[in-house]
């Protein structure tokens, strides 16, 4: 849902003296002629070989939709299918003499030959209507005035039948993120000449661990950073050239931690300017409003052919292509359907190589494999009838690097065990005997645990593999880890935490991450040095031991019982902590270790727990209070946590 702005600046404009411009003109003229001629500039290819209309689609309410419509310039190869794309992102530049440099998902489809449709969708820039939040979706709709994205898709579908020559018939549609949701919301109830769909990190139930809430704790720093950018519109406009937010130090811990809570964020900044982010940040449970939005449970009547996209390290959409999927799955048993997961943050795969994610290397380019290899020919085969259908499952295994297909997902031979934890930080798949064994640390909320180890103002894609030995040497955070493993251990499927807790506080967060721990003597990259004392420059990196993130997710305590009515906890009472963290497929290689990191706070990734039950986003300085966690590890009430092992075939 976060988008990537550049910041354009103007070089300053000069006054010069005419006889000061003629000498300079002079000077100019012989050095070309000195020179060789320039290379022609590269052909305008999309303006060459597309011809642009816009148009204003009436709905069945009577607004009207502002869309782009680029038609192929050679009608002899067609007739074309089209391939649409809706988006609240604006859908310029606005202007039929206007084009982008490119269109559709990636180059091999304009030159392929696509009619390609961009759409505003309702309420935002050219666009009529009231734009609503993740409109939910209306399963019965009883009168014209009754509208959702599905209504908006189908009579879109209906305009351009009618109106733009030289189509087959066929529509396709894709979206990254919130055109992602689109995209969902598109198919539900599809429109028949929809046939083929591509919803890719699509925004799905965004309480239950998509870009709000995660474990019902707020990501914090995502959301503020969004909803600085992404603000209600007074459409019909056009975008405007903005100032972003200043936050006054490079530093987004000491920005959060100043600011207090979340309520303080509007008051101080945002002045009620963005009820967007209110909306997020005052929904702290999963109530009517969340619930109107999951448009999971509304994936019903899906006729057309879908491929799910999603990346393995997206921060802001990690939950969405599952839910997705597996919704479709449930409701519409014979919609071909394809689950593809790599290892990609959010919209990597539509751009740049894939090859690499911070210090992580997967040795191949991922991201142009599943461009040429994987959404290409799904689009062609169901728009223009080339090629085969793609496997259920086509996943990237990370730790081996490879690309494997499965015929479900997760993998019907994985099987579920689970990670106990043990005395003296160990890690292991046997269960515990003993019949006492806690460990214990301490929060507080005034010293929370950052979320990497370095200074950010933002939330740095690459943080979902970063090195965690940062944490691991701090006192409020258990960390557990297996011996070097004797040979490799691949999981496949979600991550189930199984905690045993206890807490001096009335409300606390347990933070669980998975980590894949580098042996000691694994090699450096060939450019670092080793033990050079004269490190004058950046500090080199030094993969041995490297202890990299896999997978982390927290759990707010108070809904262990109820998303909608959450509960207090009882001061050094035992509690269970039972949650399931988003999907991994990842082999941890011989010699390795499996580690297990516990905390109960992730700042400011998420916001800080008060550690009393509270109005969280309004508690006073006061309530921020310290906690003495536990988290029992015996016989009668064993803490580990759950994943699904796939055996060697």
């Amino acid at each position: 849902m976060l988008l990537r702005r550049l910041k354009l600046t103007m070089p300053k404009p000069y006054r010069f003296p005419f006889a000061v411009l003629a000498v300079l003109a002079l000077a100019f003229s012989v050095v070309r002629a000195q020179q060789a001629a320039p290379d022609a500039p590269k052909e305008d290819y999309v303006r060459a070989h597309y011809t642009k209309y816009e148009f204003r689609i009436p709905m069945r309410d009577g607004k009207r939709l502002f869309t782009a419509v680029y038609v192929p310039k050679d009608a002899a190869l067609g007739p074309y299918p089209f391939l649409m794309d809706r988006t609240p992102y604006s859908v310029g530049p606005y202007g039929e003499d206007q084009y982008p440099r490119h269109l559709g998902p990636s180059e091999e489809f304009e030159k392929s030959g696509y009619i390609f449709v961009y759409q505003d969708v309702r309420g935002r820039w050219m666009s009529e209507g009231d734009f609503a939040e993740m409109r939910p979706h209306i399963d019965e709709k009883k009168s014209p005035q009754d509208v959702d994205d599905a209504s908006d898709t189908y009579d879109t579908i209906e305009f351009l039948l009618k109106h733009v020559a030289n189509n087959n018939g066929k529509v396709g549609i894709w979206g990254i993120s919130y055109p992602g949701f689109y995209t969902s919301a598109s198919i539900i109830d599809s429109h028949p000449a929809l046939v083929a769909a591509s919803p890719q990190a699509p925004m799905t139930d965004l309480f239950m661990g998509d870009d709000a809430y995660h474990g019902g704790a707020f990501m914090l720093s995502a959301n503020f950073g969004f909803y600085n950018f992404f603000k209600p519109n007074h459409n019909p406009e056009t975008p405007k050239p903005s100032v972003g937010f200043d936050f006054g130090t490079p530093d987004s811990y000491k920005f959060y931690l100043q600011a207090g809570n979340i309520d303080n964020l509007d008051k101080l900044y945002l002045k009620g300017s963005n009820w967007l982010f209110n909306d997020q940040a005052k929904h702290d449970t999963y109530d009517a409003y969340w619930q109107a939005r999951d448009l999971s449970r509304h994936m019903k009547n899906v006729h057309c052919a879908v491929l799910v996209v999603g990346g393995w390290y997206d921060a802001e959409d990690l939950s969405g292509p599952y839910k997705t999927f597996n919704a479709i799955g449930k409701f519409n048993p014979e919609t071909p359907t394809t689950l593809v997961e790599g290892p990609w943050v959010h919209g990597g795969w539509a751009r740049g190589e894939g090859n690499r994610l911070g210090d992580v290397q997967f040795n191949s380019k991922t991201g142009e494999y599943f461009r040429a290899n994987v959404q290409f020919p799904f689009f062609e085969h169901y728009l223009k009838g080339k090629g085969t259908a793609q496997p259920k499952a086509v996943v990237f295994e990370t730790g081996t690097n490879v690309w494997r297909s499965f015929d479900a997902w997760p993998p019907k031979a994985a099987a579920a065990k689970t990670l106990y934890f043990h005395a003296g930080g160990k890690l292991n798949f046997d269960p515990p005997s003993e019949t006492k064994g806690v460990d214990e640390y301490v929060s507080d909320p005034s010293h929370p645990v950052p979320f990497v180890g370095y200074t950010t103002d933002t939330v740095p894609q690459r943080y979902m593999v970063d090195d965690q030995r940062f944490a691991s040497y701090r006192p409020d955070v258990a960390v557990y880890q297996t011996e070097p493993l004797e040979e490799d251990v691949t999981i496949a499927g979600p991550i189930s935490p199984r905690l045993k807790v206890a807490s001096s506080g009335t409300d606390s967060d347990y933070v669980v991450k998975l980590i894949d721990v580098y042996p000691e003597n694994y090699p450096d990259p060939e450019d670092e040095s080793h033990g050079n004392k004269r490190i004058l420059d950046a500090p080199p990196l030094h993969m041995g031991g490297y202890q990299q993130l896999l997978r982390g997710e927290p759990f707010r305590a108070r809904f262990r019982n109820s998303w909608e009515k959450p509960e207090p906890l009882t001061p050094g009472k035992e509690a269970d902590i039972d949650f399931t963290m988003p999907d991994l497929f990842h082999t941890f290689r011989r010699g390795h270790r499996i580690m297990v990191q516990v905390q109960s706070s992730w700042f400011p990734l998420t916001d800080r727990n008060p550690q009393t039950f509270t109005d969280i986003p309004n508690a006073r300085p006061e309530e921020f209070q310290k906690a003495t966690e536990q988290l029992f590890r015996q016989k009668d009430a064993a803490s580990g946590v759950e994943v699904l092992v796939l055996a060697k075939p």
